[in-house]
């Protein structure tokens, strides 16, 4: 799976080596940079945050259109038809990218062959947090406990196939332990059921649970990241907890259309990624706990084909594969 996955990758980056005549004066009229999400939301944040900035580089607007629906998945429908010349842009995350293609057969798009990937903004982490009367105090003690007792404990999450959700059932299926999954309708709904006990834990973004960890309301026990977050460094991760290899890492990423030319994604990475470095923008992503990438395309490419064919088997163990 994974070979197929970073082959298609290979594939999608080699149909970028061929650049069109007009690379060299691009742009010259305004470019689409399509959310699949409702205004306000981090993905919106992110958008409006560095569309500015690009605009003073590339002497264009950057116009930021909210298109939600589908799970974020009309916006990328609709760059995924669009020309393929750098003027319509899709500000992607793991649900649009990763998550959609592989839990709905009629999504639309295949998101290694219908998208050129340009810029790969930043991860975000989750931490494992229990309610803080739940007596396990490590995620060894969790995995015990839920061995002892299968089908008892219950993991919130916002929703049926969101980031969560797939890295509760990721637990379930690296630890060997039978939890049972409570979508709720929303992040803080989710958030709420662990503090009042309906739930024992979720995983939550840190800019959420960590003023709630500090307030006692609940207990973080491990990161889902690679290493510590520097937020709390006192709160280690999956993999030292015992699980090797368990990294779950949200991201946000700019693609547009497959064969938009070479030199275009060139300019496209370079502007964007200066953009997050400017200070107020890197400030406003530490805010939202957002691990900021500057990385070419290919590194772009090849963490997508690496997140698909991690999810796959995920996705598929939790009977969401294919879904109508």
């Amino acid at each position: 799976m994974t070979k197929r996955w970073i082959g298609i990758a290979a594939l999608a980056l080699a149909c970028l080596t061929v650049a069109p005549a007009g690379a060299q004066t691009y742009p010259t009229r305004p470019i689409r940079m399509l959310i699949g999400f409702a205004p306000g939301g981090p993905a919106d944040v992110m958008a409006r945050l560095i569309g500015p900035r690009m605009y003073a580089a590339l002497g264009q607007p950057v116009v930021v259109e909210n298109r939600p629906g589908a799970g974020g998945t009309l916006a990328a429908r609709l760059v995924a038809e669009s020309e393929p010349d750098g003027y319509t842009l899709l500000l992607g995350n793991t649900s649009t990218l990763v998550i959609s293609p592989l839990m709905y057969k009629n999504v639309g798009y295949d998101a290694l062959k219908a998208f050129a990937p340009i810029a790969w903004l930043g991860t975000t982490s989750d931490i494992l947090v229990v309610n803080p009367k739940f007596p396990a105090r490590s995620v060894a003690e969790l995995v015990a406990y839920a061995k002892a007792n299968p089908g008892k404990l219950n993991f919130s999450t916002p929703g049926i196939g969101t980031p969560p959700h797939l890295i509760g059932e990721m637990l379930k299926l690296r630890a060997g332990i039978d939890i049972v999954h409570v979508p709720y309708k929303g992040g803080g709904q989710s958030i709420q059921a662990v503090i009042a006990g309906e739930v024992q834990l979720t995983f939550e973004n840190p800019q959420v649970a960590l003023p709630l960890v500090r307030a006692g309301t609940v207990r973080a026990l491990a990161m889902t990241s690679a290493g510590r977050d520097p937020q709390a460094p006192e709160v280690p991760t999956l993999i030292e907890s015992g699980l090797p290899d368990f990294v779950s890492e949200s991201f946000t990423g700019v693609v547009g259309r497959a064969g938009i030319p070479a030199g275009i994604v060139t300019r496209l990475n370079t502007v964007i990624n200066e953009s997050t470095k400017s200070p107020d923008v890197a400030s406003t992503l530490t805010k939202l706990a957002v691990n900021a990438k500057n990385e070419p395309p290919e590194k772009f490419a090849a963490f997508l084909a690496e997140e698909l064919a991690k999810t796959a088997p995920v996705v598929k163990s939790a009977g969401l594969f294919g879904v109508e």
